[in-house]
């Protein structure tokens, strides 16, 4: 019986230490928008976190509105307060459909990347996908913004956080643009696929 005590006794100081937390910085496709709070991909994920052994917890820093300019004058001081293991960044939309100039969207995001890698934090970037009224040229360039930033800064990447969604009717609100309620958990799967492996990476860590 001393092996199941001492395994007992593993798992209980495994729940006992610390949560790493996974910091979420995005803008209404992360904040609930019009359903609640309780409902949305973070906090569904924060649920899921807390069950893990070791346990992690999500803080979700999202803001509707928020831009890649306005993320990245939050985000150091975001960093020095929850000191997270891994950012997932969910910035763009609001870029892309106020027409802002794909270089300066990229630069945003790419500063906000090393900001986390110099400190060792994993970052987990979300892309979006803009209505077809935006031209193919730019709805490209947009796609290709993030797929670039994944590959030169060597981060993890969900190409279309609303893959799956955005397309079927019956799981948008009627703005188009947000999912209801019931398609979050939709939108958790999405992540969980390219977040998962960054915390069992860090899991390995010595």
């Amino acid at each position: 019986m001393i092996w199941v005590g001492l395994l007992l006794g593993g798992l209980g100081a495994a729940r006992a230490a610390a949560p790493k937390t996974v910091l979420v910085l995005g803008d209404s496709l992360s904040a609930a928008h019009n359903i609640p709070v309780e409902s949305g991909w973070v906090h569904l994920l924060d649920v899921r976190l807390r069950n893990m052994v070791p346990m992690w917890t999500a803080v979700n820093a999202s803001i509707s509105g928020e831009t890649s300019l306005s993320g990245r004058r939050r985000l150091p001081a975001l960093l020095q307060t929850y000191h997270p293991a891994v950012l997932v960044l969910e910035l763009g939309a609001n870029d892309g459909l106020q027409g802002l100039p794909l270089p300066a969207l990229r630069d945003n995001l790419a500063a906000m990347i090393a900001m986390a890698q110099k400190r060792q934090i994993r970052v987990l970037l979300l892309g979006i996908e803009l209505p077809v009224n935006y031209g193919p040229q730019y709805r490209d360039g947009l796609r290709a913004v993030y797929a670039d930033l994944a590959r030169t800064r060597h981060v993890a990447l969900v190409p279309f956080l609303l893959d799956g969604v955005a397309l079927d009717p019956a799981l948008m609100q009627d703005d188009g643009l947000h999912p209801v309620a019931r398609a979050e958990p939709k939108v958790l799967a999405t992540v969980w696929r390219e977040l998962r492996p960054l915390l069992r990476d860090h899991a390995r860590r010595p």
